[in-house]
């Protein structure tokens, strides 16, 4: 097996941006989620904001966070936030650990991508693990994945939300996806990780899955 995809998603709920190297920490992917988008009320997201899936997001040489090429906390950015998510919208800096829906890595794994015959954006992973037949990531929980230096632990299958109905393009819906995903995977495709032990990881870096020790499982 071997590392197919990477991404980081700067900014919650905006685009991924594809890496080439990406460095886990104890807090993810470095980089990962850092800018919020707030409203009126509180956080706003993808869910009900559809339309910020659709904005591009990307990480400066300094490692700012960039919002369609502005950084995250220029007047431009809010602009283009407020185009997609309303005139409440502004953009917040966010370390917490909140920040993530479950953990702080989404592993999604080839075949089962494939089986789901819609774009990878939509499911909105970290890692793609490449050669990988469609059902075998389900037993893959209690499990890691060792990557060079890295380790990853494997927690539990990811349950889908109306994130993957949305058109990573367009913003528009289709609810056929969510029915496909319930019908084919049991609404869970993809799995929640977290991160054993730092490291730099690459596209093409062998995976190796190794079975843990209820000790070592928990966290």
């Amino acid at each position: 097996m071997h590392i197919a995809g990477l991404w980081r998603y700067p900014v919650k709920s905006l685009a991924g941006e594809p890496l080439d190297t990406a460095r886990l920490t104890g807090d993810g992917i470095e980089g990962d989620r850092i800018v919020h988008v707030a409203g009126a009320t509180g956080l706003l997201t993808g869910r009900t904001r559809h339309g910020l899936l659709t904005v591009p997001a990307a990480t400066g040489p300094d490692g700012t966070p960039l919002v369609a090429g502005k950084p995250w906390d220029s007047p431009e950015a809010t602009e283009i936030v407020r185009a997609a998510a309303g005139p409440d919208a502004r953009l917040v800096g966010y370390r917490g650990p909140e920040r993530f829906d479950v953990l702080n890595l989404l592993v999604a794994t080839d075949g089962a991508v494939a089986e789901f015959g819609s774009d990878i954006r939509r499911l909105r992973p970290n890692l793609l693990i490449g050669g990988v037949p469609a059902d075998a990531e389900a037993s893959w929980p209690g499990h890691e994945l060792v990557i060079g230096e890295a380790v990853i632990g494997v927690d539990s299958p990811r349950q889908r939300c109306v994130v993957t109905t949305i058109d990573p393009d367009t913003g528009e819906q289709d609810l056929d996806v969510f029915r496909r995903l319930r019908r084919r995977f049991g609404n869970e495709l993809a799995l929640n990780c977290w991160v054993v032990r730092p490291g730099v990881v690459r596209l093409g870096d062998e995976v190796q899955l190794r079975p843990v020790s209820s000790r070592r499982r928990a966290r």
